[in-house]
């Protein structure tokens, strides 16, 4: 046997078990401390970066979060997810569902969720000005106005659904708001339809 071998094989011998308390936490902070050793010129301390590991050029950052976000859904959206499945209906927790879609870039999702209110309560004005707005969002601005123009009929004198329609207008362009009728109470109903 060679010394250094006859050496471990003592320490062994006169290792005690009070010393264990001790010797493994030492034994980590040198090995921590080895892999923390910025001189060692095979270590690095920055993370390779994962378009470089997989040889893609770039990496779209909008794809990467909407990955992240696919993969750990946010504990408020979970909540809110829930309480659609519980009540279809409910309106206060599909409005902030969908604003969370819109903000994710996801204006498709948010359609669907909106979509399953006004199935469930198809006079809903707050559901009706949501998904117009979702609509205005993705520049399909004459659905969005039926949509509008369909709450207006049943709430005439609601400022929201007025201002809404106005800024609808100018965002394609139009300047003056067309007179809420029967007709476009009509168009309402099918622009509803179509984008389902």
């Amino acid at each position: 046997m060679k010394s250094y071998e006859i050496d471990i094989l003592r320490c062994r011998r006169s290792f005690r078990p009070r010393a264990s308390s001790a010797f493994l936490p030492v034994l980590a902070v040198l090995l921590l401390a080895g892999c923390a050793n910025l001189d060692h010129p095979g270590l690095s301390s920055q993370q390779t970066p994962t378009a470089e590991l997989v040889g893609v050029a770039e990496i779209n950052p909008a794809m990467r979060e909407r990955i992240a976000h696919a993969l750990v859904r946010d504990a408020g959206e979970q909540h809110l997810c829930d309480a659609l499945k519980q009540r279809p209906d409910n309106a206060d927790a599909a409005i902030p569902l969908a604003r969370e879609l819109l903000a994710r870039k996801c204006p498709s999702e948010a359609i669907e969720v909106l979509d399953t209110v006004l199935l469930a309560s198809p006079g809903d004005l707050r559901a009706l000005n949501a998904k117009a707005v979702v609509l205005d969002h993705q520049s399909r601005h004459q659905e969005a106005r039926a949509l509008y123009r369909q709450a207006l009929a049943a709430d005439p004198a609601n400022p929201m659904l007025r201002n809404n329609l106005a800024l609808s207008l100018a965002l394609d362009g139009k300047t003056e708001p067309e007179s809420v009728s029967p007709q476009s109470q009509t168009d309402g109903r099918q622009a509803l339809a179509r984008s389902r």
